[in-house]
């Protein structure tokens, strides 16, 4: 016979995900002791982590967006040099060979 699913309350979610980012301890410690599953507590976790990381709409805030461009543009600009340092290098190659 199958196993009834236990339903947890939002208070008893929130309160184990806070026992668990205020002090530090393993989750796998945290749900023997609350008698939660582990991976039970271990996605409420990860759900209280994005929604703290980006408001939890999944939306870069305004540093992290200028963050990128700033990337970005560093990445355009290395691109651009790895690409004359390769042509300059098949150029002293077929000069040293001549």
């Amino acid at each position: 016979m199958a196993e009834k699913r236990r339903k947890f309350d939002r208070e008893f979610r929130e309160g184990a995900v806070r026992i668990v980012r205020e002090t530090g301890r393993p989750g796998a410690q945290v749900a023997r002791e609350l008698g939660v599953n582990e991976g039970t507590l271990t996605t409420w976790v990860a759900r209280d982590r994005r929604q703290r990381a980006g408001g939890g709409d999944g939306r870069l805030s305004e540093s992290e967006c200028e963050e990128l461009l700033r990337l970005r543009r560093e990445n355009a600009e290395l691109a651009m040099e790895r690409d004359v340092l390769r042509r300059s290098v098949v150029l002293w190659v077929k000069e040293a060979t001549k």
